[in-house]
């Protein structure tokens, strides 16, 4: 069940509040006004609207009975404002509207986004405005028993699906998220944003802290920021990011790049090229990037030769090809350490010469080798590691007893 912690037990946030006083006099009952975007609405009318298909400022305006000339005015002069022709299909909007027997059109409000909106004034001097609303932060915990998947499980309680996404990557090195099963759980302590008049958070922030219990193992998860860069840490300090080699062979020419239109030495035509060519002598070794699983070994049909696929979490995947032959040992379904000797450059398939084809997928698309930055495995400085405990103390407390 998803819960709001209070502020106060939570040494990392502080919030001051003031106390009002009448100074020893008669309290008197306030009248309470009603607004609309800091507008008096106590004797105004909202209407409210959605902008349709083929829809612009003209046909809206002269809807509520709005002369052309205004028209024409906000369309012409308040664009410092607003251009009205950005108006959007779907948008939303509001007129607050007199309350005579022929009701008049006062103002024109258009929702830009959740918190900006455009005010325009349709009487006097028409004067027009941005507003924005207030977004308060708050600290939230949620903590949740696994049946199916943990997206069901934190969507079932109440999560935006951007925690989720937040979550697999914070444990992407970790955990492997398509091996969470029934049992499993997890807990977490984020921050989330309401908009002022709102009662539901219209989005989730950073997470702070997190302890995922998959297969019997649990997984500390504690965001904490040194040397001006912030990053995820277990219980002992150590970082949950495990890098990747640079490159999968220590001898090594790149004799191709990354290319989304390359003339392919042998077909004689231009195809994408989602890999990086690394050309060395045959039988030079090549090396698994990071820790990880052996997904399929064999023969590519498609002129890559030998090759093996790795799985290295539930968000990276690396292919290595035109190998010579395999190192011993390694089978579809073997654990390979970083570093482990796979296979041995070849030239097998379609190719030219003795190199190794290296790829390297994120979520199922092929990225630039060469441009992937690999992630800082470096633990907590031994110089901040009491100020790391200290920082996690009460958020290990919480973790601990919700």
């Amino acid at each position: 069940m998803k819960k709001i912690l209070p502020l106060l037990i939570i040494a990392l946030f502080f919030f001051s509040c003031g106390n009002k006083s009448n100074g020893g006099k008669k309290n008197h009952k306030e009248v309470e006004h009603r607004y609309y975007c800091e507008i008096c609405i106590d004797t105004l009318d909202v209407i409210e609207g959605k902008v349709q298909k083929n829809d612009i400022l003209s046909k809206i305006l002269q809807k509520e009975g709005v002369n052309y000339s205004v028209v024409h005015e906000i369309a012409m002069n308040k664009r410092d404002v607003f251009d009205t022709r950005k108006i959007k299909v779907g948008s939303n909007y509001v007129f607050l509207m007199t309350r005579d027997s022929v009701p008049q059109p006062i103002y024109w409000i258009y929702e830009i986004d959740r918190t900006n909106y455009a005010i325009f004034g349709l009487t006097d001097s028409l004067p027009a405005w941005r507003y924005e609303k207030e977004v308060t932060e708050r600290i939230a915990h949620v903590g949740v028993e696994i049946q199916s998947s943990l997206w069901n499980a934190l969507s079932d309680a109440g999560c935006d699906p951007s925690l989720t996404l937040e979550l697999s990557d914070i444990y992407a090195w970790t955990v492997d998220f398509f091996g969470i099963q029934s049992g499993d759980s997890c807990k977490a302590i984020y921050k989330e944003y309401i908009i002022e008049g709102d009662s539901v958070p219209y989005r989730t922030g950073d997470v702070l802290a997190a302890y995922l219990k998959n297969g019997g193992e649990g997984h500390y998860a504690f965001y904490y920021e040194q040397g001006g860069r912030g990053d995820y840490y277990d219980n002992k300090g150590q970082s949950l990011r495990k890098a990747f080699l640079k490159a999968p062979l220590n001898y090594r020419r790149i004799s191709s790049k990354f290319s989304n239109g390359r003339m392919h030495p042998i077909y004689h035509v231009v195809r994408p090229h989602h890999g990086v060519d690394y050309a060395a002598p045959a039988g030079t070794p090549v090396q698994s990037i990071g820790d990880g699983t052996v997904i399929a070994k064999g023969w590519d049909k498609k002129g890559g030769g030998n090759y093996l696929k790795i799985k290295h979490n539930s968000t990276y995947t690396t292919t290595y090809m035109h190998l010579k032959g395999f190192a011993k040992g390694v089978a579809q379904g073997s654990k390979v350490k970083q570093g482990q000797t796979i296979g041995y450059v070849g030239s097998t398939g379609a190719s030219t010469g003795p190199h190794l084809d290296f790829r390297l997928q994120k979520n199922g698309t092929y990225i630039d080798p060469l441009k992937f930055k690999s992630p800082s495995s470096d633990p907590v400085k031994k110089d901040n590691m009491d100020d790391y405990k200290t920082s996690i103390d009460t958020l290990m407390q919480i973790l601990k007893e919700h």
